[in-house]
């Protein structure tokens, strides 16, 4: 369901500088548009699907604050567990000075993820794919009614990545997607995304491995010979692992301008899709 890498990164410098809110009873981080902006982008939101720590990781809530300002619209990180404890504490996060690089995953580092998860597995089913998908949809549906929002953009990090690439089969739910180093995901999600999707992919990743990212680019291929009106791009970012767009070491270079050119990569392809 996970790999190791899910449980290992950095803590993002900053502090986040939009607000907590209810959402018909689920708890959002929101950062909105800059005001004043010179650009009017108030019918366009991107929402930003955190990983397996949900919004008690500060990470995700930092890099909501860069997309409003950048892309100058209203940013949404909702609470993927409802309330309840996430799938990954916080504080059991292992952090690492210097990351694992590719290649030096052992089986012990599997088997301590285990010995985490397994006191978890109420959680885990708790916030099975079906349940969580069906909050997140119900969530986008409400933003989008309450604030007459035409375009919603979303961004998914390890276990959001899932979310967000299932949600990609439903244009209503998300117009655009950024799916980045996905965890529980199939290949299905290439097969029935309807939505444009763009891929953030690490040069290693248990939990979308090489082969799999291959097929899921050949899916989509494959798919656009027939329908030219098929959207997605792929991009792999060399000395990186699972989690290095939202929880990279700062201080390894390789990984910080992967991290950065991953933004740009997000921005760029939201940008594109939902014209702003």
């Amino acid at each position: 369901m996970v790999c190791p890498d899910c449980n290992r990164g950095s803590i993002l410098p900053g502090t986040p500088t939009g607000s907590i809110v209810k959402v018909h009873g689920l708890d959002a981080y929101f950062a909105p548009a800059p005001s004043p902006s010179e650009i009017d982008n108030s019918s366009v939101a991107v929402v930003v699907l955190p990983d397996a720590f949900g919004l008690t990781l500060v990470n995700t809530k930092l890099i909501a604050d860069i997309l409003a300002k950048d892309l100058a619209c209203d940013v949404w990180v909702p609470d993927l567990f409802n309330g309840g404890e996430p799938l990954l504490r916080v504080d059991g996060m292992e952090v690492q000075l210097i990351p694992d690089r590719p290649g030096r995953t052992s089986l012990w580092d599997t088997l301590r993820l285990y010995l985490v998860l397994i006191p978890r597995m109420g959680i885990i089913i708790r916030n099975r794919p079906s349940v969580v998908d069906a909050r997140i949809k119900s969530f986008i549906k409400t933003i989008r009614e309450e604030n007459g929002y035409s375009k919603i953009g979303g961004v998914g990090y390890c276990f959001g990545g899932g979310v967000a690439a299932r949600l990609a089969a439903n244009p209503n739910d998300l117009d655009s997607v950024v799916i980045c180093h996905p965890a529980l995901i199939s290949l299905a999600s290439a097969k029935n995304a309807k939505s444009p999707t763009s891929w953030v992919c690490a040069e290693e990743d248990s939990s979308f491995p090489r082969d799999m990212r291959l097929k899921a680019e050949a899916i989509l291929v494959k798919r656009k010979d027939k329908d030219d009106s098929v959207s997605y791009e792929f991009i792999d970012y060399k000395g990186t692992v699972h989690g290095f767009a939202n929880r990279p070491n700062l201080a390894l270079e390789e990984v910080k301008a992967a991290f950065e050119q991953s933004l740009m990569q997000t921005k760029a392809w939201l940008r594109k899709t939902l014209e702003i």
